[in-house]
């Protein structure tokens, strides 16, 4: 015969449960709360954290000059147009191959279109130019009944186009304050909070200093050796530009998973219209080789050790962040979940209980 069920436990627990979901339900208010004023304010948040990464990238520099005596506005300065003419020089790298050579890709473009062209009028599709041309008109026809949306989505792309400049100029002079007056926050900070709060803020703003400082090294580090490997390739098999296709690698790498299949696309697309089909698989097979290879070993390991989280963590943040937010949320999953992190070690320092030291009693005796 089965035990018959306490009616006072019973109701214990239900209370119990209803009071935990009650305080979960109350937590996730407030988590949606500040999810929205962080939406509400992202025109400020976004170039905010954009300098807060550039920064962490220049200020090495910054803190050399500043320890050799320079005063804090000349080293903020000199790293600023250092980083100006970097990102110039970045661009050159990519700009300028490329329009010297603009029109053997044009060629090239051509002719991989009539290859295609040739290849699905034969078998197995026998696709004849008489279709092709009606997809074509149909095509042509569609665009010239939507010129209302062709219209409005250019004057959103102009829109954007001029958001991302006003962001990367709010963005650099940010980067030239936080370069000149960085050290100075924290204390600042200390002085405006009351109580316990100026204990416990600074700390959480130091240690996620450094945690972001941590990313932005590791991924520069994860950029550079895809750039060198699938540089490498790129050179042995023939294909042209390939140093832009290297920077071009680098500077995607700042953007997990997105940046690596933009740049190996672009660098496919070349290998096809310029080489042919042939390295253009050899190519797509470097670059999926080196690609797991910094997906699935490189960049968790180094992530890991510099941010303290689990390589399936990182996988997993990148993941959900690609999901929810896109681009952005693929750059800012990492950061964001190392950010968790420390606060979440920080609150169990100070919930920890105490180490319990021996238990001593009378009869003990004192070391001599």
């Amino acid at each position: 015969m089965s035990d018959t069920l306490s009616s006072d436990k019973t109701a214990s627990a239900l209370r119990a449960s209803a009071r935990v979901s009650a305080e979960l339900l109350l937590v996730l208010v407030m988590a949606s709360v500040a999810l929205w004023l962080l939406g509400r304010m992202w025109s400020v948040l976004w170039p905010l954290i954009v300098a807060l990464f550039l920064t962490t990238l220049t200020w090495p520099l910054a803190a050399f000059l500043r320890r050799r005596g320079w005063p804090p506005a000349l080293a903020a300065s000199v790293v600023t147009v250092l980083f100006l003419a970097v990102a110039a020089g970045v661009v050159a790298l990519i700009a300028v191959p490329v329009a010297s050579q603009s029109g053997e890709l044009g060629d090239g473009v051509v002719k991989g279109i009539q290859q295609l062209r040739e290849w699905a009028a034969g078998p197995p599709l026998n696709i004849g130019d008489a279709q092709i041309t009606g997809a074509f008109d149909a095509a042509v026809d569609k665009v010239q009944h939507s010129v209302g949306t062709t219209v409005s989505t250019v004057v959103t792309g102009v829109s954007t186009v001029f958001s991302g400049l006003v962001t990367a100029v709010l963005s650099l002079f940010l980067m030239f304050f936080f370069l000149k007056d960085g050290p100075r926050f924290l204390p600042w900070l200390t002085r405006q909070l009351p109580g316990r709060l100026a204990t416990d803020v600074p700390v959480v703003a130091e240690r996620g200093w450094e945690t972001l400082g941590s990313f932005v090294r590791s991924q520069a580090f994860v950029g550079l050796l895809d750039a060198v490997f699938i540089g490498l390739g790129l050179w042995i098999v023939g294909v042209p530009l390939v140093l832009p296709l290297a920077v071009l690698t680098f500077v995607s790498a700042f953007v997990p998973i997105v940046g690596a299949l933009f740049a190996g696309l672009v660098a496919v697309l070349i290998a096809l219209v310029s080489n042919g089909l042939t390295d253009a698989l050899i190519v797509l097979a470097i670059i999926i080789v080196v690609q797991q290879l910094e997906g699935n070993v490189f960049q968790p390991m180094i992530q890991s050790r510099g941010l303290g989280l689990h390589a399936a963590v990182i996988l997993l943040a990148v993941t959900l962040g690609g999901s929810l937010a896109g681009v952005v949320g693929s750059l800012l999953a990492v950061p964001a979940a190392a950010m968790i992190a420390v606060v979440w070690n920080y609150l169990r320092e100070q919930l920890a209980e105490p180490p319990s030291g021996p238990e001593t009693d009378g009869s003990a005796t004192a070391p001599l």
